[in-house]
């Protein structure tokens, strides 16, 4: 007969939660205006097909949330983040 192992075995190791916390990065660093016209500062709120991320990925605050939808909605109306391809 097999030797019956009391051990838990894993295939993967067991992950911790030991996420790091989500903050407004507007907020700390004390950015009140977010610039359309800047497309390198945007390119960090979109995905790689040009969609806005939500805060639940950036952990952006609602306020600077809808700000930055703005800029973005902004830039496209320009074209400015075509250039950035």
């Amino acid at each position: 007969m097999a030797q019956q192992d009391t051990e838990i075995r894993y295939l993967n190791a067991p992950s911790i939660d030991t996420k790091k916390k989500k903050y407004c990065r507007f907020k700390k660093s004390g950015i009140k205006y977010i610039d359309y016209k800047d497309p390198e500062f945007l390119k960090k709120f979109l995905n790689e097909q040009g969609k806005i991320l939500p805060r639940r990925i950036t952990g952006t605050s609602l306020k600077y949330q809808r700000r930055v939808a703005q800029a973005v909605k902004r830039a496209r109306q320009i074209a400015v983040t075509d250039m950035m391809k």
